[in-house]
């Protein structure tokens, strides 16, 4: 029985796992901490989006939707909510029109029939749209929001072989949209140490995010960033490019990631408390990347074959992601704090 259990995650990867070694990313310089977070109202730090010389931060989980501004200090300066009780929030981005948007997409059970977007609206009003996978529930925890207002859920999966949706009609109150799978990607081992579940921290995606000015897209997982130039919204056709991999400093469960100010720093966070916002700073800029090829006649939602093994063996990060996927479905159940319903 356990040949036959690791017989069919090792086919998913053989389709995602990419034949060339990742080249060094040297597009980012050394991190530095800018500030510590300390507010106690700040325990599970998740979703992050740079304003200015400060962020814009949420709570993973918790009994309202909640986002808190936070000065250059990291020190918190306003609070804002929204009458809405939500599942498990995950990731942060704001709109083009201004709307704070607080992506309700945890699942780690995979048993919810719908996710939701919660957006605090300029005004102080909010909105509420609930939204529908194709081919049943997924845990997500990246949020990456188009210039042009289309949001894309990235999935969080326990061999890396993640999934990125988008909604099938803009956003609208009240209303329940289904989704389209538009790309599959491959995330495999890199060695970079970090998180709290050992190797496997290298492929779960956590976070995500897109600069302001709409020319960059970064993931996260526990343990390394990669970023993307975007154009034209494309995000789906930049998403099926090569990444800038950027390894980050350990951290105990790092989920935050949003760009800084300038649009092309990175800024970086974990939970816990206190939890270090760290910069990591650019040193060159993005070269616009080509498409990766795509197999033939698959179209939307075809797998991408990112670069992703940082020069790891694919067939070994195979191996050693099937051989840890066990282990995740233990460890999630320690790290679960997630409410019925």
């Amino acid at each position: 029985m356990a040949g036959a259990a690791l017989s069919a995650p090792l086919g998913v990867l053989a389709v995602f796992l990419p034949a060339a070694p990742a080249t060094a990313a040297d597009a980012y310089g050394a991190p530095t901490t800018r500030c510590e977070i300390t507010d106690e109202r700040l325990p599970e730090l998740s979703g992050l989006v740079g304003i200015g010389d400060g962020v814009l931060a949420m709570n993973d989980g918790g009994d309202q939707a909640e986002v808190f501004a936070l000065d250059g200090a990291c020190a918190v300066v306003e609070v804002r909510t929204a009458p809405v009780d939500p599942y498990d929030p995950e990731d942060l981005a704001v709109g083009p029109d201004g709307t704070v948007w607080l992506a309700d997409i945890g699942d780690n059970d995979q048993g919810r029939e719908t996710v939701a977007l919660i957006g605090l609206r300029p005004d102080g009003s909010s909105t509420l749209t609930r939204l529908t996978y194709p081919d049943g529930a997924h845990d997500a925890e990246a949020l990456l929001m188009a210039p042009d207002g289309t949001p894309y859920l990235v999935t969080k999966e326990v061999l890396g072989a993640s999934s990125v949706y988008r909604p099938d009609e803009p956003l609208a109150d009240g209303a329940t949209l289904p989704m389209t799978r538009v790309l599959g990607m491959g995330f495999t081992l890199t060695g970079t140490p970090g998180g709290p579940v050992g190797r496997a921290g290298q492929l779960l995606v956590t976070g995500g995010a897109v600069s302001r000015d709409g020319q960059r897209i970064a993931l996260r997982t526990y343990t390394d960033a990669y970023v993307w130039p975007l154009t034209d919204s494309d995000v789906a056709g930049a998403l099926g490019g090569s990444p800038v991999r950027v390894p980050l400093p350990d951290s105990p469960q790092g989920e935050a990631i949003a760009f800084a100010g300038n649009d092309r720093d990175l800024l970086v966070s974990s939970e816990g408390l206190p939890a270090a916002l760290t910069l990591v700073p650019v040193a060159a800029d993005l070269a616009p990347a080509p498409a990766a090829d795509t197999p033939d006649g698959e179209g939307d939602g075809a797998a991408a074959a990112v670069d992703l093994t940082g020069g790891v063996n694919p067939v070994t990060a195979g191996v050693v992601a099937a051989g840890v996927a066990t282990v995740l479905v233990w460890v999630g159940g320690r790290l679960r704090r997630r409410r019925e319903g």
